[in-house]
Order: C-alpha cells, then sequence, then structure tokens
C-alpha cells in the first residue's frame, strides 16, 4: 500500500513539472507566430512586438541562476512554487493587455517565472528519482521539452484560428493553475538548507551584468554596428562581471560557487546546449521566413518542412535514454549529436537555396533536430549528477542560464550578421528602383524581417518579377553567410566541450 501511494505521489510530482515543462517552450515558440495579430490588435510597431519575445528571453536568461541558487536555500519546492504562480499572474495579465507595453512587461515577468520552473524542476527530478527512473524522468523533461517546441505553433495557430491570441495567454494560465494544485505531492524541503544567507548583492550584480549583456546584443542587431551606446554598454558589462568574480570569491555564500567552474565534466556538459543554440534555435527562429521569402513557400508548406527539425526532438531523448540503460556511454551520444548538428549546417548551406533539393533540405534539418534531441533531458541528468547535492539548484541554473543566454546571444547575433550583410548588398541593388534613401531603408527593414514581398508593393508590374529575383539572391548570400558563421562557432564550441570531457578518458 504505502509503495503505492509513493508511486502515486511520484506521478503527480512528475507530471506536474512536466506541464510546467511544457508551457515554457510551448510560450516561445508559440508566440512568435502570433505576431501580426497582436501587431493588428493592438497597433503595435515591429520594435515592441520583437521586444514581446525579447523581453521573455531577458528575463529567463536573467533570473535562471538567480532562482537555482535561492532554490538551495530556501528550497526547490518552494520557489517551484512561487515560480509557476509568477508565470500564472504574467500569462493572465498577458491575455488582458490593452497596449504592446503591457504586453511587454507582463511577458518579462513571465520569463521570470519560467526560469524559477526550469531550475527547479530539474533539481527536484534528481530528488525524487535515482537509477534508471531518474533516467526515465529526464528523457520526458527532454521530451516534454521537445513537444513545447514543436506543437507551439501548432496549438498557437489553432487557438488563432478558433478564437483570438489572447486565448493562447488563456491556456497558459489554465495549465499552470492545475500545475499549482498538484504541487502538494512534492516532498518537502529540508529545513536545515536555510541557514546560509542569501547573496543578495552578488545576485543584484549578475542579474544587471547579464541584463546589460542582453541589451547589448539587442543594440547592435538594431543599430547594425558598433557605436557610442555599445561601447558604453560593453564597458559597464565587462566592469560588472569583474566585479561579480572578485566578489563572489571574497564571501562565503555566493550565489554561484566558482567552483562550479573548475568541475571538467559538469562544464564540458552544459556547453553542449550552447552548440544547439547556434544551431537549431537559429533555424527553429530564422528558417520559416526563409521558406517562405527565399523559397517561395506557403507558410503551411513551410510549417510542413518543418516539422523535419522538430520531430526527432520528441522521441530521441527517449531513445538516448534507452541507449544509455542498455550500457552505450552516455558521452559517445553526445559526441553522434555534436556532430550531426554540425554535419546538417553544412548539408544545409550546400543542399538549401532556390534551386535546393527538398529531401536534402529536410535531411539537413532532421540532422541538426536529431543531434538537437539526443542531448534534450540526457545534458541536463548528466550535468546534475557530478555535482554536490547541495548545489543542484544552482548547477541547475548555471545549466540553463547557458542554455537560455547562449540561445538570445544565438539569435541576437543572426538578426545582427544578417542585418550587416544585408546593408552591404542591397542598398546598391534596391537604388534601381528608387532613389529615396527612406524608402530604401524600410525596404532592408522588411527583407531582414523575412517579408520579401512589401518592396514590391509600390513597383510597376514589369519590374516586380526582376526586384524579387533580386532580393532573393541577396537574401539567400546572407543567409549562407550567417549559416557558415554560426556553423564556424558550434565547430569551435564543440572541439572545446569535447577537450573538457577527456575523451579518450571516457570512452576507455
Amino acid at each position: 500500500m504505502n509503495s503505492r501511494i509513493e508511486n502515486s505521489k511520484t506521478t503527480i510530482v512528475l507530471t506536474s513539472i512536466l506541464l510546467a515543462v511544457f508551457v515554457v517552450p510551448t510560450s516561445i515558440s508559440g508566440t512568435a507566430i502570433a505576431l501580426p495579430f497582436i501587431g493588428a490588435n493592438l497597433s503595435a510597431n515591429s520594435t515592441s512586438l520583437q521586444w514581446i519575445v525579447n523581453s521573455f528571453n531577458l528575463t529567463f536568461a536573467c533570473f535562471t541562476l538567480l532562482w537555482g541558487a535561492f532554490a538551495d536555500n530556501f528550497g526547490h519546492k518552494r520557489v517551484f512554487i512561487i515560480g509557476a504562480m509568477v508565470y500564472t499572474i504574467a500569462s493572465l495579465l498577458s491575455s488582458i493587455s490593452i497596449n504592446p507595453l503591457m504586453l511587454d512587461i507582463a511577458r518579462g515577468f513571465a520569463g521570470v517565472g519560467g526560469a524559477a520552473i526550469f531550475s527547479c524542476g530539474s533539481a527536484i527530478l534528481i530528488k525524487t528519482f535515482s537509477g534508471e527512473k531518474r533516467t526515465k524522468a529526464f528523457a520526458f523533461f527532454g521530451t516534454t521539452a521537445g513537444l513545447g517546441i514543436t506543437f507551439g505553433p501548432t496549438i498557437s495557430g489553432f487557438l488563432l484560428d478558433i478564437f483570438s491570441w489572447r486565448a493562447i495567454f488563456i491556456l497558459h494560465t489554465v495549465v499552470l493553475t492545475i500545475v499549482i494544485s498538484m504541487t502538494p505531492a512534492i516532498t518537502k524541503d529540508s529545513l536545515n538548507k536555510y541557514k546560509t544567507p542569501f547573496d543578495k548583492i552578488g545576485s543584484i550584480i549578475f542579474t544587471i551584468a547579464l541584463f546589460l549583456l542582453m541589451l547589448l546584443i539587442s543594440n547592435s542587431t538594431e543599430q547594425g554596428g558598433v557605436n557610442l551606446k555599445t561601447l558604453l554598454l560593453i564597458a559597464m558589462t565587462i566592469l560588472l562581471v569583474f566585479t561579480f568574480v572578485i566578489y563572489e570569491k571574497s564571501i562565503t555564500n555566493p550565489v554561484l560557487n566558482l567552483n562550479l567552474l573548475k568541475n571538467k565534466k559538469y562544464m564540458g556538459l552544459i556547453l553542449v546546449p550552447v552548440v544547439a543554440s547556434f544551431s537549431f534555435v537559429t533555424l527553429l527562429t530564422y528558417y520559416p521566413s526563409y521558406l517562405t521569402g527565399v523559397m517561395q513557400f506557403s507558410p503551411t508548406y513551410a510549417g510542413i518542412i518543418m516539422i523535419t527539425l522538430t520531430v526527432p526532438v520528441l522521441f530521441c531523448p527517449l531513445l538516448a535514454g534507452k541507449i544509455v540503460s542498455c550500457g552505450i556511454s552516455a558521452i559517445s551520444i553526445i559526441i553522434v549529436s555534436l556532430a550531426l548538428m554540425i554535419l546538417g549546417a553544412i548539408l544545409l548551406f550546400f543542399g538549401g537555396g532556390v534551386d535546393g533539393l527538398i529531401y536534402l533540405i529536410c535531411l539537413a534539418l532532421f540532422m541538426i533536430g536529431t543531434g538537437m534531441g539526443l542531448t534534450a533531458g540526457l545534458v541536463d541528468g548528466l550535468a546534475l549528477s557530478c555535482v554536490n547535492p547541495d548545489q543542484t539548484g544552482m548547477a541547475a541554473g548555471l545549466l540553463n542560464t547557458f542554455r537560455l543566454g547562449s540561445e538570445a546571444i544565438a539569435v541576437a547575433l543572426y538578426g545582427s550578421l544578417l542585418s550587416v550583410k544585408l546593408n552591404d548588398v542591397l542598398p546598391n541593388l534596391l537604388i534601381k528602383y528608387s532613389s529615396s534613401v527612406d524608402e530604401i531603408n524600410d525596404w532592408i527593414t522588411s527583407v531582414a524581417s523575412g517579408n520579401l514581398a512589401l518592396p514590391l508593393s509600390n513597383i510597376p508590374t514589369d519590374m516586380q518579377s526582376i526586384m524579387l529575383s533580386d532580393i532573393i539572391g541577396s537574401y539567400h548570400k546572407a543567409f549562407n553567410g550567417t549559416l557558415i558563421i554560426l556553423t564556424i562557432i558550434s565547430v569551435i564550441i564543440s572541439l572545446f566541450c569535447l577537450l573538457l570531457l577527456k575523451i579518450k578518458e571516457n570512452l576507455d
């Protein structure tokens, strides 16, 4: 009887965490598809719309480590519940927003709650499960995150067709309310953890430093180059990072125990999601625009092609768990996953384009998605298993800071590189069709956002096909140039990751 009750409680715990984990990536991938509808309804400009996504990513990245360290002191269950409540309230406010600013702020608070959910959810799984059950739990963890990423746009699209964009955030509110109702099943936190004072100063310095870094990336993307504001942000960020390191070394209760950075296996493992950020996440965010703009596919057909990127994230985490349970080295799986993401990007470079073969494009996307899927969940379990149990919250926070921070950096870097490359080519090209500098700048902004058709609106019909062909060729070159740079970055990070993991020793 006791065994049944215990199994029932652990099932409820797992279900509550998986539901919460599902909402976070669904919110990220699903909100983007709603932006045009939000813009039309709230009369929002492009900058306001972009910050609906950016504010969530920014606060998520800033607060992930903060919540992790906070949870190690005050309890993972308590912080998980607080995060779920914050996210629920933020989603409700998002659903009733009356202007873009209110929605931007609400989405920022949702990121704060999402950071607590991810930081504490994985730490709770570590404490609740052990052995093979832990491997399965983290496989479900990764699969659920993959489901959120994969079906976020589909669910949002369905709700948009039936109701409106507000229904997306209402759904998040309902699901998270259910999550909160299930949290009593989570094991109570140990009281002896509350004796260590919380590092408030270090937390504030870290949060401000990361916030400035995200602003730096955003500013570089919007401005398309270096300016006084960018230089000031660089100087302030570097100063705060040095201040943070010096301060953390001088106290006994740091928000980030710098000894974690000396754990080579842990550091090698948390670099794996960074590679996925520069390969998988950038394509998930921007490749649909390439398919509809350069390839001239319909949104529905583009969505079908994108499934080849996202579907592997559904089954590969469970597959990786089964492979490990059969005795295959987890490090071997990580090597394969890194190779697949890099080779997939190379294949996309050579096999994509206007005249690219669809089956090669789909194969490339499938390879990248498989590489991402094999490590989702697996890396979390391995990384948290190789640190002190008292630091699992902090370790989970740092892991997700690397994951979310690198995603924000990779997406912003993609946008910046693409804009720079388009600004190098398009002005001389588009001057054939207009002498107005303002009009050309508007065209370039439109093309950079993936809307290649807008510049054609005021052009004579007999010139539209020629102009579109010129724009498509320029966009394709800019995309390929950006893809190569991001792939080179992925290769460098992968090599550093494998060096830290000491491949030869592990394989032996």
